[in-house]
């Protein structure tokens, strides 16, 4: 994901600091999100696809529970 992001800003034309600066987060926590690194919080991830108008690609995450949905449906029979 973190190398997605950076071709996404790289694509927009931004620089890291436009970025960072945009997203309220340090230069060096986006180069985190860039490597993709697991530590980062969600809020700064979603911070920077908003700044890059990905933010509905956040939305999608989990959105289509298939495995949830045959689980509930085996306790509701």
């Amino acid at each position: 994901m973190g190398e997605q992001i950076k071709l996404a800003r790289k694509r927009r034309k931004l620089t890291a600091v436009q970025v960072a600066e945009r997203a309220d987060i340090s230069r060096s926590t986006l180069n985190l999100i860039e490597k993709g690194e697991p530590s980062v919080a969600m809020g700064a991830y979603f911070n920077v696809l908003r700044v890059l108008g990905l933010q509905d690609d956040f939305l999608k995450l989990a959105a289509d529970d298939t495995l949830g949905r045959k689980l509930q449906d085996l306790e509701i029979l």
